[in-house]
């Protein structure tokens, strides 16, 4: 394939919900131009841009794929998205380096929740946006009803779109025309007609500013609409060139704004990595400024190393097609670079710069895992490190207090692939285990032991003897000693100090850390031969073990503090549903854009499906932000359970 102008550049995504077609459009733009000679189905797993071993397994997209179409002397670079929640983190990276997206709707399915996703996504981006209704073959296929619909529930930016436009436009589509663009605006109302390069300028400027939105009709699957829409897109997606400032910071760390333009010092942007079992890694990127040649140095910012490019290519699904340079606007994939990863910047030493970074959502869905075979532990952590690498936006945390290795991501789709891919790729058979809770124990009365630790085996013994009142405290751990009389030498009493500090870490009911304890060394007795540090610090840990069982010991849970974003239509089933989770709603508030943000606490026990169960309630709709926000007593009941889990554990 040959290097294209900024000009004659698109870079479209293609979002909407898992089904809708985005996968079946591109096979039919492909087929339409030559590059296929027959059209691809998932069903079959013979696609172009779904050529990863698991999405043919999977029969949907997984992966980000970008796939060129070369049409009328130009060339529209498509981001195929997957429709899956799971995988937001794609559809954020894909639009960051996108200039426009279509939105494609499933004709008998309507306004499904991917199909909001992708809008809400466009919004936060500010992309100008294009909505396709797909499978117009379907019996069930009323345009006018559909169209009624998305303009319902995404406003009146939306516009019925044939394509070509005929002579006698719309009166609605003249209107909208007129409002972006005020000189437009006063020909409207005088009643004069628009010139053809008016419509166009008018439809350019209100596509770009998000004022007009188009809405058209296709089925893909039997060819049709496939060149209006390539037409289409040619002539209203801005050019790299047309978009807005890329913010970033300068080497000093102070935001600057960068215009895509071709003559200017070289910089662009990693969106996607894949790790190719054959090839290696392979870095897709956007280039935003100046040009990009194969064989050159680059300067990756956060590494701030130097990188050599290897040989460029474009991707077309799994097809590798080679060229020596790529300008502004263009997208294009390098492979083995050392030190890139997605979300970093490369650009030219002399003027460098720092893209902002991929956004991707926090992980709300965790599980615990661990290799099955205990000799894999070490290549499970390499090959998750690995494929950190394709998907960051799954993360890996190692607990340290429960000792579990935690996967956390979107939902259980993306995590199962993503153990798929261990197995797949690594070889790693990874085992999903119950997820541990670091429970906390304290007291909630006082009490007065005497610890005292006697040994004598020949020669030296060991002695050490004190007495200590514990009771609760609003710290963690306080310590302080009341002797009189020389009952302890001072220089025991850090010893004393150390052996509490050492026992807190494991409680008597259930094994967990002890905090909120207040100890009071207040008297004891000594050896002139047979006392040390080591007799007083045993010492001291058998008064603690004693004191905290006599003190009216207690276990403690972590509290999370949630905020739940819901639609009003499912406000019910959601608070109906904290309450059966042991948790308390605090508080609502209404959200601009509709829905409720309700405020929750609930125990951590009860929350490690909350992901799924909410998702299942909202049918995709809500979201939610959690932090731990306390400890709180574990009620009685299930305290008795937890502590006979921990001494059945034990006796094993």
């Amino acid at each position: 394939m040959k290097g294209y102008t900024s000009e004659t550049i698109r870079n479209v995504a293609l979002l909407g919900h898992g089904g809708c077609g985005k996968t079946t459009f591109l096979e039919a733009a492909l087929l339409a131009t030559g590059v296929i000679k027959k059209l691809g189905r998932v069903e079959d797993g013979n696609t172009v841009s779904d050529y990863d071993k698991m999405e043919i397994e999977k029969g949907y997209s997984i992966n980000t794929s970008v796939v060129p179409i070369e049409w009328k002397d130009s060339k529209i670079n498509f981001i195929d998205t997957p429709g899956y929640f799971d995988f937001v983190g794609e559809v954020n990276a894909a639009l960051r380096a996108a200039e426009a997206a279509v939105i494609l709707v499933d004709a008998g399915s309507g306004i499904q929740v991917g199909t909001e996703a992708a809008w809400n996504a466009c919004e936060r981006y500010k992309t100008p946006r294009f909505i396709v209704i797909n499978k117009r073959d379907k019996d069930e296929f009323d345009f006018y009803k559909t169209f009624d619909e998305l303009k319902a529930k995404f406003g009146d930016t939306l516009i019925p779109f044939s394509w070509p436009l005929s002579a006698e436009i719309d009166e609605d589509l003249k209107e909208a025309i007129a409002m972006a663009d005020d000189a437009l605006m006063e020909k409207y109302f005088d009643g004069e007609d628009f010139s053809d390069e008016e419509i166009k300028n008018g439809l350019v400027k209100g596509i770009s500013e998000g004022v007009i939105v188009p809405v058209c009709s296709s089925a893909f699957q039997l060819g049709q609409g496939i060149e209006g829409l390539l037409d289409l897109l040619l002539t209203y997606v801005p050019t790299p060139l047309q978009h807005g400032p890329y913010a970033g910071f300068n080497d000093k760390n102070e935001p600057v704004e960068r215009l895509s333009v071709t003559d200017a010092p070289m910089s662009a942007f990693v969106f996607k990595t894949i790790v190719d079992p054959f090839v290696g890694k392979i870095s897709i990127m956007k280039v935003v400024t100046g040009k990009i040649n194969s064989g050159t140095e680059v300067f990756n910012e956060r590494a701030g190393k130097m990188e050599k490019l290897g040989k460029l290519f474009f991707l077309r699904g799994k097809e590798q097609l080679e060229l020596n340079y790529a300008e502004a606007g263009d997208i294009v994939a390098v492979a083995k670079l050392q030190y890139t990863q997605s979300g970093d910047t490369l650009c030219d030493k002399s003027d460098i710069i720092r893209y902002l970074p991929l956004d991707f959502p926090s992980p709300t869905y965790f599980i615990a895992i661990e290799a099955a075979d205990k000799n894999d532990e070490e290549k499970m952590g390499t090959g998750l490190s690995r494929l950190r690498e394709e998907d960051p936006s799954f993360v890996v945390e190692r607990n340290p207090e429960t000792h579990q290795t935690l996967l956390g991501g979107q939902g259980d789709i993306q995590l199962g692939i993503i153990l798929a891919k261990l197995k797949d790729r690594f070889g790693v058979n990874v085992n999903v285990v119950p997820q541990k809770i670091a429970y906390r124990e304290t007291i909630k009365g006082n009490s007065d032991v005497q610890g005292k630790h006697k040994k004598q085996s020949g020669g030296a013994g060991q002695y050490g003897d004190v007495h200590i009142r514990f009771s609760p405290s609003d710290k963690e751990f306080e310590f302080s000693e009341e002797l009189f009389g020389g009952s302890i030498p001072k220089n025991y009493v850090p010893a004393v100090e150390k052996g509490l500090l050492e026992s807190m870490q494991k409680g008597p009911l259930a094994g967990c850390k002890v905090v909120n304890v207040k100890a009071v060394l207040y008297d004891g007795s000594y050896h002139d031969v047979d006392s040390n540090e080591v007799s007083f610090k045993i010492a001291a840990s058998l008064a603690f073990k004693k004191g905290i069982v006599e003190a009216n010991p207690c276990l403690l849970e972590p509290i999370m503090h949630l905020d739940i974003y819901v639609p009003d239509d499912y406000m019910g089933d959601v608070m109906g549903d904290m309450n059966k989770r042991r948790g308390k709603i605090l508080g609502m508030e209404p959200q601009a854009n509709g829905g409720q943000k309700l405020l929750a606490e609930a125990p951590q026990a009860e929350l490690f499906d909350y992901a799924l169960g909410l998702r299942s309630m909202t049918q995709g709709r809500g979201r939610f932000e959690m932090r731990f926000e306390r400890y709180e007593e574990v009620p009685k009941q299930i305290a008795e359970k937890i502590i006979a889990e921990h001494q059945a554990e034990q006796e094993k």
